[in-house]
Parts: structure tokens; C-alpha cells; sequence
């Protein structure tokens, strides 16, 4: 079978953009995922043990409290988008885990503010669970290295529980919807052999539910969902669901074509994709909001630059096209 490189076109150059040493959380991540290095590999040892010492995480640790978090705001979820419920989502994406003590006490510290009553993760101060939250916490824990931990067990029965019928989640109390995608992403994340039989049915169904609307068809046409941005944090748009649907193995559905071409349009002659913006509802479908009430406006997490090429972009970009075969 071709290389991951290969299925997914990505030319030699933007590969070597990728694995630029400046930024080892990206090396990393392209060495094992797009490259398939395995672990003990020299180079990607080598990567991995410069994460915490250059680029992204070192910047994103600046600022970090004794106790492990990064706001004395008891919640950790403000200021968005620069306290700790936030930063965990983006460390947890960039290769380290609980092995590095100090992510292990932030982590700890993260799951203690939030419990879920019945011993999950995800919940407000009375333990009532948040979809979104518990979405997003259970996924980035588990990329944290915490799989094996009851707290993510509960969670994920959680969602099971929690899941319409019908399939799917909604983050917002007005029926399910395409942005409350954070459930869905939790089961992506843990390994399939775990999986047991309520879980498999609701992927399955929450799946269906992304898939009968091409990812993009709920409602009037929102233009952030069509705009790519990173950090994620809970907001959607249709590279987050190509990845999302290609990771559960739905590569072959032919339902992911409107998706697929429109990611291969935003390709720029360099082989390269741009990031859009950091965060839709600052950038995008809250700004006119946002102008009326500047208090309440978050500021944006950055790592990059919007409107340059982007390395998470296009990383995540080519992995995907790696799955569909393009």
C-alpha cells in the first residue's frame, strides 16, 4: 500500500516545511502520522524530547500557575481563550501527555474542576454534564494518555447515555446540530477494541446523522463552517468533519465528496492550506455580535497567523487525504 505521504499528494517540499525543526510538535506529529515512523525511531524520539523545549508548548506553559493552571479564575474556562480549560484542549493536541509531570498535575487539577457526577469528567459545579465540555475534555484526555482512567470510562457511557436517539448531540438545547461535533470526537479518539457494543451503535448512529448532511447541510449556509481554524476549541467547520468521519473509517462513504473538494479547492498552488481564522465566533459568525458588546469579546488563542499557510492546517489536510485515497 502507498505511504500516507503519498495517498495524500503532499509534495516533498511541503513535507519538509512540515518537519522544520523550529516547530517539534509538528515534526513529531508528521513523523508518526503522516510519515508512519514508529516510536522508537531516532528522529522521532528526537522530536518528541524537543516539544517541551521549542515552539508551540513552551509558549503555551508561559504563564502557568504552582497549582497547574493558568487563571486564578476558580473555572478555568475564563478569559477565553486563555485559561486552562483551553490551553489543555490545544496542549493535548501537539504530542505530550501525562508522562511530562507537568502536564499530569495541569490534567489532574483540570479533571478535579470539572467532575461529572458519577465520577466522569465534564461537569459544572453541581456535576451536571455539558456535552460539549464532556466531548471535548474526554477527547483531549484520552490524547493525553489518561485511557486507562475510569473518570474517561464514565464519560464516554456518558455520552452514550446522553446521545439523542436519533443520533448525534446538541450542545445548545434546540435539537441536534452539526457543531456539536465534541461527543463524536471522544469515541474517535479512544481505540476501537474498547469499544463496547452501546458505544459502537452510537457512533454509528452520530455518524449517520453528519453523513446525511454532507457534513454542511443544516439550516442557511453559515460561512464559518466553510472557513478553517485552528485551535478548534468547540467550533466546527468541514475540515474538522472530514477528519472527524475519515478517522471513524467512513473514508469511502460517498457522501464526504462535497467536503473532499471543497478541501482539495482551498489547496493553494504550493501545496499548502491557509488558516482562515483562529476563531469563528470572533472572526466569523459572531463578529457583528461581538462589535455591540466588545466586553464580553474572548481573545484568541494564537498559534499561528490567520490568512498564512499553516502547518496544523495543512497537516490535518493532507492526513485526511490520506484516508480518502486522493
Amino acid at each position: 500500500m502507498p505511504s500516507a505521504r503519498k495517498r495524500s499528494g503532499a509534495a516533498p517540499a511541503v513535507v519538509d516545511w512540515l518537519l522544520e525543526p523550529e516547530q517539534p510538535a509538528v515534526r513529531y506529529r508528521t513523523l508518526t502520522e503522516l510519515l508512519g515512523r514508529p516510536a522508537a525511531d531516532p528522529e522521532v524520539r528526537a522530536a518528541r524530547s524537543a516539544i517541551p523545549k521549542v515552539g508551540f508548548v513552551p509558549a503555551l506553559m508561559e504563564g502557568r500557575t504552582p497549582d497547574g493552571g493558568w487563571s486564578a479564575d476558580r473555572t478555568l474556562y475564563v478569559p477565553k481563550y486563555l485559561s486552562t480549560n483551553w490551553r489543555m484542549n490545544v496542549l493535548a493536541d501537539l504530542g505530550v501527555d501525562r508522562s511530562w509531570p507537568a502536564i499530569a498535575k495541569s490534567s489532574e487539577l483540570w479533571m478535579a474542576r470539572y467532575p461529572l457526577a458519577g465520577g466522569g469528567v465534564g461537569g459544572n459545579s453541581k456535576g451536571t454534564g455539558h456535552h460539549c465540555l464532556v466531548g471535548s475534555m474526554t477527547r483531549s484526555l484520552i490524547r493525553l494518555g489518561y485511557g486507562d482512567d475510569p473518570r474517561i470510562r464514565r464519560s464516554l457511557d456518558w455520552l452514550v447515555e446522553t446521545a439523542d436517539p436519533k443520533g448525534g448531540w446538541s450542545c445548545f438545547g434546540r435539537g441536534r446540530n452539526l457543531d456539536s461535533w465534541e461527543g463524536l470526537s471522544a469515541f474517535a479518539a479512544y481505540p476501537r477494541d474498547r469499544w463496547t457494543a452501546p458505544m459502537q451503535r452510537t457512533v454509528e448512529r452520530a455518524s449517520e446523522f453528519f453523513l446525511e448532511r454532507e457534513l454542511h447541510r443544516q439550516g442557511a449556509e453559515y460561512p464559518p463552517w466553510f472557513r478553517f481554524h485552528y485551535p478548534v476549541h468547540y467550533y466546527y467547520d468541514l475540515l474538522i468533519g472530514l477528519d472527524l468521519l475519515t478517522s471513524l473509517g467512513y473514508s469511502d462513504d460517498r457522501r464526504l465528496r462535497f467536503a473532499r473538494e471543497h478541501l482539495l479547492a482551498k489547496r493553494r498552488p504550493d501545496g499548502r492550506w491557509l488558516l482562515d481564522a483562529q476563531h469563528p465566533d470572533v472572526e466569523g459568525g459572531m463578529a457583528a455580535w461581538f462589535a455591540r458588546h466588545p466586553k464580553d469579546r474572548p481573545t484568541p488563542l494564537e498559534l499561528e497567523a490567520a490568512g498564512a499557510p499553516s502547518k496544523l492546517v495543512t497537516l490535518t489536510a493532507l492526513k485526511v487525504l490520506a484516508r480518502l485515497g486522493a
